[in-house]
């Protein structure tokens, strides 16, 4: 059995997914970001980053428990615990790796700075923020619209952890850069409609919104913990 250590963000998204897909048994422990449950001393003995997603495999490596975090770790682990979703083949793995490397050091990221400096920055954002990491982000879709031009999936032929990677991000393309981003990047859309139309992507986000619904919403955040969370005021490194 494996346990999910969870929240709602793209990163655990790409886990919850991989679960899904992989039909491996797991439960899931809320971890309330917004409520600061990330600080606390039994979760930083699980990930000292103080991040979701994390897991816990009961059944890991010669039948010992093995704890994990960084959600692209994860995926691999999982994948060759199933033999699922990543080729054996050397290039195709290669490939696969390569663009789930790209989410992972530039789509996460970009995004993530995007969203932060134009939804969660105190007003007025700073221009330049928003600006580089808008342009950041859709230079990122650029590449990924080209990737998809040649091939059907990122890792080549088939879905594969380098798709379910990326996905959490691209859903929400349409609330980022506005509705006629389909236009800009319209084998970006048809990939990401693919794929959320699988059952595994249809039960991800199902259980996205039950937990969603248990967690503190950014709105409702104590002041301290949101600068705890976001590294600002009493708690910027001197």
């Amino acid at each position: 059995m494996i346990r999910l250590y969870a929240g709602t963000s793209p990163n655990v998204q790409k886990i919850y997914l991989a679960l899904e897909e992989m039909g491996l048994p797991y439960e899931a422990e809320p971890v309330d970001v917004f409520g600061g449950a990330q600080f606390s001393d039994a979760f930083l003995k699980v990930n000292p980053v103080a991040k979701v997603p994390a897991i816990v495999d009961s059944d890991g490596p010669g039948g010992k428990p093995l704890t994990l975090f960084e959600s692209g770790a994860i995926l691999i682990y999982l994948a060759d615990k199933t033999g699922k979703f990543l080729s054996k083949d050397p290039a195709i793995r290669a490939h696969t790796l390569q663009w789930m490397m790209v989410q992972m050091t530039g789509i996460g990221p970009m995004f993530g700075q995007f969203v932060h400096f134009s939804r969660f920055a105190p007003k007025p954002a700073h221009e330049y923020s928003v600006n580089r990491y808008r342009t950041q982000t859709v230079r990122f879709l650029e590449a990924i619209e080209g990737r998809l031009t040649d091939s059907a999936y990122l890792g080549g032929s088939e879905y594969s952890i380098a798709d379910m990677a990326t996905y959490p991000w691209t859903r929400a393309v349409p609330a980022l850069l506005g509705a006629e981003s389909a236009a800009k990047f319209p084998k970006v859309a048809a990939w990401t409609a693919r794929i959320g139309e699988r059952p595994g992507t249809k039960r991800m986000l199902a259980a996205i919104e039950e937990l969603r619904a248990k967690l503190t919403g950014f709105d409702k955040a104590h002041p301290e913990t949101l600068d705890r969370v976001f590294g600002r005021g009493t708690h910027t490194a001197a």
